[in-house]
């Protein structure tokens, strides 16, 4: 959720990087900028195609083996860290004793994350209980379908939890049938009654075709013919995580709220075959408000009902599974919608934090979100959040998490009008919200406790040091967190520079400028940069010409042509060089059309552009269909080569009066041309070891759209280099480099006599099947 206002986007200034780099006429590393000890520099053997990172293997050493000096672990991995001991103890201690409360109390985390076994409705010896705690309010009563809407008043504890027990009929039914209606009636301390939903309500509805109606609790607990049956095990954490974020209600192409059965049945496949290995699903749990994106969460426990059901959420996971692909959910515990009516937000009845789930006062209101902060320190808050993960992985057998808004929850200020610069001081200190540090050490024990191959993701804004490092060494326990700050880049380059003028360098800062230390999900562009309001790439890049000029049976005007090649371009340099995970938004793979807007007053509920088109990369004479062929190409290129997923990065060469790059990542060399018309003939690219080199990849394919100027049966050979070093290379070798195009070469096997064979195979299998879908009945043109 990007709403943040006044961040640079700026990284850690300090030990950041995790690549080399070498610029025209005035060589430099940009780890010559860094300190000593993060950036010194690997030795020619440590970064060869079979090695790992030199800087990377010595820091897991320095972690096993800790140092002399003692304390977290952390300090041993970054040793600036030491410099704020002080504070990172503290919440080190803070979360120890936390824990160890809860162990003493409870027994262990594990038994304390399965709240849901407990609290909301349970059944147990021919009774369905219902427990809700409530401590602000002064009497509470349940009431629904089942009882006719008249109240069965309820008990309360010593800890504010109010229960009732209500046992089978005499026929052996519960009392509450499955799938009826319920809600909690509440007395306030000030004498005023209100209705609420559940707060561990794991279904909620509205009445259908009621403008403005509220959501009712749905007792959720379907006869044993009606329960999804599991056929799938999960698959094992991809080496190269490649996440499809998606949308389930605006994936069809019908004008309307897609189903999960028809994201499983019509999506998922495409998904599949397009080659990732991950999918983020958006939007999952309950929001009232459709047009947050999901953002604006009511009921954390609730699958949201505009979809469909939990049992038919259950078969879409089942399904990814069972294509090979893990299923990871958009979390929201960053805040709550302030909408009282529908959601948690109701048990807030004006009592004090120490009794809410929600902080008191300006610390309990997000300003810039208009919706409500959780009160991380409380023990009842902890049970829920760390319960609705469990709840998560274990009932719907999610693989992890990408957690939204973390930025807002590790500080006071929630990130507003905060510019980080990348100095430490910016991270620990009294602006630091320890609670919600803890919270989320905690859930990320849980999480990786409760399934080990479990993945979690942090959009984080900032770059808080140790965000990614274990909790066992004082760390927050992410595996990876989101670079922000890439898309940011690609807009204002596109928005504001003219292509000749594009800083070589600046943009390899921006893709490289990060922890090294803490993995990194790169992306060109989100869910965010296709809000109304803003563009896609693909926008600013084809703009009009998207809906004249996309069909290859036109002639290509400057302007496609331009589009084509810097879109490939854009999201190959940002998956080679920006991380160590790669995402993309549904469609925008193949250079989706326009923009999203949810269904609202302003454009009179209009889904038109809600949804994805499907049938412009179903068309083979469409240009869609030639992004959507390279972007496949780039995830088999990452399944046959493993570069996103290898600690060998390396930038030998930036000029930017050529506007050229060189890169190594993994055993792969890209060579990027990014100047707008000039070839070069013979341009020397450093290798990192002698022999022949071939082609792995080109954009300048004719299935990618391009002109088929790159001979993949040529053979490069290395020379040595003159007086001993090209690039800080012992060798190079010689290819073309036409404008605007990238090529990946890779070390020639020992048998390479069928590299051309297997040229031609790829090429004819992108152009008459990478877009065959079964669904051929579907139009052709973006509709107006």
């Amino acid at each position: 959720m990007r709403v943040l206002a006044g961040h640079s986007q700026l990284r850690p200034a300090s030990g950041s990087v995790n690549c080399r780099t070498r610029q025209n006429v005035a060589p430099f590393k940009i780890a010559a900028q860094r300190r000593a000890w993060a950036t010194k520099p690997c030795p020619d053997s440590a970064v060869s195609r079979h090695g790992p990172s030199t800087i990377v293997r010595a820091v897991a050493e320095a972690v096993d083996q800790k140092s002399e000096t003692g304390g977290l672990a952390v300090y041993d991995v970054d040793p600036q860290l030491r410099d704020f001991s002080d504070h990172l103890d503290y919440r080190w201690n803070q979360f120890q004793s936390v824990k160890g409360n809860i162990e003493n109390a409870v027994g262990s985390l594990e038994d304390f994350s399965k709240g849901y076994e407990y609290l909301g409705f349970t059944r147990k010896d021919g009774k369905t209980i219902y427990r809700e705690w409530a401590p602000g309010a002064k009497a509470a009563a349940l009431i629904g379908d089942f009882n006719g809407w008249e109240p069965y008043w309820m008990n309360k504890d010593e800890w504010g939890v109010w229960s009732i027990e209500l046992p089978d009929k005499e026929d052996g039914t519960p009392q509450i049938p499955h799938n009826s209606r319920v809600k909690i009636r509440l007395q306030s301390w000030g004498d005023w009654w209100c209705d609420r939903v559940p707060a561990w309500i794991k279904y909620a509805t509205i009445p259908e075709g009621e403008m403005g109606a509220k959501y009712n609790g749905v007792y959720w607990d379907p006869p044993r013919g009606e329960k999804h049956l599991w056929r799938n095990r999960r698959p094992k954490r991809p080496q190269s995580l490649r996440i499809y974020e998606a949308h389930v209600g605006m994936s069809g192409e019908d004008e309307k709220v897609s189903t999960y059965a028809e994201f499983r049945d019509n999506v998922l496949p495409r998904i599949a075959k397009q080659g990732y290995t991950a999918i983020q699903l958006m939007a999952i749990q309950e929001h009232a408000y459709y047009a947050s994106f999901g953002y604006h969460v009511t009921n954390p426990f609730a699958v949201s009902s505009r979809s469909g059901t939990p049992e038919e959420l259950k078969s879409l996971v089942d399904a990814a599974h069972g294509l090979g692909l893990v299923v990871l959910l958009d979390v929201v515990h960053s805040h709550i919608s302030s909408n009282a009516d529908d959601g948690l937000a109701g048990f807030d009845l004006g009592q004090g934090q120490e009794a809410n789930y929600f902080r008191s006062g300006e610390a309990g209101y997000h300003k810039l979100w208009d919706s409500r902060c959780l009160n991380y320190g409380h023990w009842e808050v902890q049970r829920y959040l760390l319960s609705n993960l469990r709840y998560w992985l274990e009932e719907f057998q999610f693989d992890g998490f990408r957690f939204d808004g973390v930025t807002s929850m590790l500080y006071q200020h929630h990130g507003i009008n905060t510019a980080f610069s990348g100095h430490y001081h910016e991270y620990f200190g009294p602006q630091a919200d320890v609670d919600a540090c803890v919270y989320l050490m905690m859930a990320n024990e849980v999480i990786h406790e409760t399934h080990p191959d479990a993945i979690t993701i942090a959009e984080d804004v900032s770059g808080m040091p140790t965000l990614c490092r274990p909790v066992q060494e004082g760390g927050l326990g992410f595996d990876y967190r989101l670079n922000m700050a890439i898309p940011d880049t690609w807009i204002r380059l596109l928005k504001e520079v003219r292509d000749e003028d594009w800083g070589m360098m600046d943009l390899v800062n921006a893709l490289c400028n990060r922890r090294y230390t803490e993995k990194t999900v790169a992306y060109a562009e989100s869910h965010d940069q296709a809000l109304v309001g803003d563009k896609t790439i693909a926008m600013w890049l084809f703009d009009a010409e998207m809906y004249t000029n996309m069909s290859t049976l036109n002639e290509a005007t400057a302007v496609t042509e331009r589009g084509m090649s810097l879109h490939k371009m854009i999201r190959m340099v940002t998956m080679a060089l920006g991380g160590e995970g790669w995402l993309n938004f549904m469609g925008n793979e193949f250079g989706h059309p326009e923009w999203l807007d949810f269904p609202r007053e302003g454009n009179e509920w209009s889904h038109k552009h809600c949804r994805r088109q499907w049938s412009l990369v179903d068309t083979d004479h469409m240009r869609y269909c030639q992004l959507n062929a390279w972007d496949k190409a780039m995830m088999e290129l990452d399944d046959k080569y493993k570069f996103l997923s290898s600690p060998t990065q390396w930038v030998t060469h930036i000029d930017q009066e050529q506007q050229v790059l060189v890169a190594e990542r993994g055993p792969l060399i890209f060579v990027f041309n990014w100047h707008p018309h000039q070839d070069y003939e013979g341009l020397k690219v450093a290798a990192p070891e002698p022999g022949k080199y071939v082609v792995a990849m080109d954009s300048d394919g004719f299935c990618f759209g391009g002109h088929g100027r790159i001979h993949w049966d040529a053979e490069h050979f290395t020379t040595p280099a003159e007086e001993g070093k090209f690039n800080e290379r012992d060798q190079y070798f010689q290819v073309l480099a036409p404008s605007r195009t990238v090529v990946a070469y890779v070390k020639a096997p020992e048998n390479n006599q069928s590299h051309h064979q297997q040229h031609q195979q790829q090429q004819q299998q992108y152009t008459t099947s990478s877009s065959s879908t079964g669904n051929e009945q579907w139009g052709t043109r973006p509709e107006h």
